[in-house]
């Protein structure tokens, strides 16, 4: 694959807009708190009042931010941008019949991730008869050294992209099975290549196994991944290997021959 292909995910402005930072500390203090008041927003933001009501006010005004009583909460707005933003994806018109008979086919929860900015972001996710309704969402950011679906990306990037995204965002263990370390990694993403997919045996939620399978373009660029999560007493090495992993592989081939043909 072409680095050409590979936007850097250096993002450090050399001119940031001081005024669109503070909207958007503002827009991530909202997220991470939910519904909340001028004064809680300025402490946590460092600004002062008055700045805080300018900001939220102008937000309001463009359905950005919405007033309940005294508080203000996020409006549907960004769910509009967000809804664009995702149908405007060929890999997501492509993919979405496909995830919803791979979760219709084995019962489970079915998945697809992009890689933006060196972190993973789902994209869809459909649930089957028998799926256990996990954390995650559409939008949902998550280490990529930590799915199924991570690894099978990170597998097909240049070696330079990967120590690049590591660089960034290091290798957190979120459970005592995470990856840890470059070494770990690089010899995991091995195997994924030699394999043709990749497992997540309880290294983002404990108790949890997932398969993924990457998509790729003809010139081998990774577009994405699509997976199988379930619980860990439901599915044996055995299935791990063999039904699932066909299921996974056949629905991902499927996705990258639409894509490319």
């Amino acid at each position: 694959m072409s680095d050409e292909c590979v936007p850097s995910i250096d993002m450090d402005a050399k001119h940031p807009v001081k005024t669109t930072e503070k909207t958007l500390a503002l827009v991530e203090e909202l997220m991470e708190r939910g519904s909340c008041g001028v004064t809680e927003l300025a402490e946590g933001s460092g600004m002062g009042k008055s700045m805080v009501h300018n900001h939220l006010t102008t937000l309001r005004k463009y359905g950005y931010v919405v007033k309940v009583g005294d508080e203000y909460q996020l409006g549907l707005k960004f769910l509009e941008v967000g809804g664009h933003t995702r149908k405007s994806m060929e890999l997501y018109e492509v993919a979405e019949p496909e995830i919803k008979a791979l979760a219709d086919e084995t019962g489970e929860l079915a998945n697809l991730l992009v890689e933006e900015q060196g972190k993973g972001v789902y994209l869809m996710r459909a649930k089957g008869a028998k799926a256990v309704d996990l954390d995650t969402h559409a939008g949902l950011r998550t280490y990529l050294h930590t799915t199924g679906l991570g690894k099978a990306i990170l597998a097909h990037l240049p070696e330079e992209r990967v120590d690049e995204i590591v660089e960034r965002h290091g290798l957190e263990r979120v459970t005592p099975q995470s990856i840890g370390t470059r070494e770990e990694l690089f010899e995991t993403l091995e195997e994924v290549r030699e394999r043709g997919y990749a497992i997540d045996d309880g290294e983002r939620l404990e108790g949890l196994r997932c398969i993924a399978a990457p998509v790729r373009t003809s010139s081998n660029e990774v577009l994405g991944a699509i997976s199988v999560s379930a619980p860990a007493n439901r599915v044996s090495d055995d299935d791990l290997h063999d039904e699932l992993s066909k299921r996974v592989l056949n629905a991902a081939n499927v996705v990258e021959l639409n894509i490319n043909y």
